[in-house]
């Protein structure tokens, strides 16, 4: 479908008169990385998952006269979020899961729109450290140099290739998950299979994280929200700062400001917990549904 200008790949499960769960995933990732939670769910849904812009199946913004400049911006991802809910649900409230980058992106559109949503779950959406201001001038000189040099992600000789490297990163994903998850994270070319991402992705956001302007957002959230952590999540390692590791406590009081707040640990279980741990993941998101 066409969201704001581009076409948008949408991975759709369920009859179109079920309730309607919107799911969006993170970042280097597809919809279809939710199909073995929608394969657990007991209750009939009409689940729909976008490709985010630059990811999976959906199109690349390109400037209009220079395909070379290709930019992405976090409000652009709240922007087509609410765009599909208009498609969607253009009157009734929805129930929405946010993996990673897409579990900031749901927080922060519960907070702007919190009557366009129902229930919100969280999959291991923390937000980034805030940055401080005084490392402006050097994050747009580092973004400046990034523009001059041109990313690339790298290209695999088969369908096996590409799975062994998403089982690099999650050494939980089974050999059966990871062929599924690869043929929708790549595409075959004649150089082999090249990931479905725009490599663009890899430039660094010149604008710092500004965590009280999040806050803001996410104390005006009316629908409950289910915060689902991974026990031996890795999000800790990225979060650190210079080596530093984070304190995971006093991280996590950042959340404090949201009204309807509850949090859970699921065992067994990395960052990508929709991967390692879909029955327990599928009931949680049933059982917040239902209490509501």
């Amino acid at each position: 479908m066409d969201l704001r200008g581009l076409r948008t790949h949408l991975h759709c499960w369920g009859p179109e008169d079920a309730p309607l769960l919107v799911m969006v995933h993170g970042w280097m990732d597809v919809g279809a990385s939710y199909q073995f939670v929608v394969d657990s769910l007991k209750k009939e849904y009409r689940v729909v998952a976008p490709d985010w812009r630059g990811f999976g199946r959906s199109d690349w913004p390109v400037a209009q006269g220079a395909p070379g400049i290709r930019s992405y911006w976090f409000p652009d991802y709240l922007a087509d979020l609410d765009a599909l809910l208009d498609h969607l649900s253009p009157t009734q409230p929805v129930n929405l899961v946010g993996h990673s980058m897409g579990g900031n992106i749901a927080m922060m559109y519960a907070g702007v729109r919190p009557q366009r949503i129902r229930t919100v779950v969280n999959l291991e959406g923390f937000g980034m450290l805030d940055s401080p201001a005084e490392k402006a001038p050097s994050r747009y000189g580092n973004w400046l140099d990034a523009l001059k040099e041109p990313k690339e992600l790298r290209t695999y000789g088969s369908l096996e290739a590409v799975a062994k490297r998403l089982q690099k990163t999650n050494h939980r994903l089974t050999d059966e998950k990871a062929m599924y998850l690869a043929q929708f994270w790549s595409k075959a070319e004649n150089t082999g299979y090249s990931l479905l991402g725009d490599a663009a992705h890899k430039i660094m956001n010149p604008i710092g994280y500004r965590l009280a302007e999040a806050q803001a957002c996410w104390s005006n959230i009316s629908a409950p929200v289910l915060h689902v952590e991974a026990k031996q999540t890795e999000a800790g390692l990225w979060l650190s700062r210079a080596g530093e590791p984070v304190d995971f406590d006093a991280f996590r009081t950042r959340f404090n400001c949201v009204p309807k707040w509850k949090s859970v640990i699921v065992d067994n279980a990395g960052h990508m917990v929709h991967h390692d741990q879909p029955d327990a993941l599928a009931s949680l998101i049933e059982a917040h549904i239902k209490n509501e």
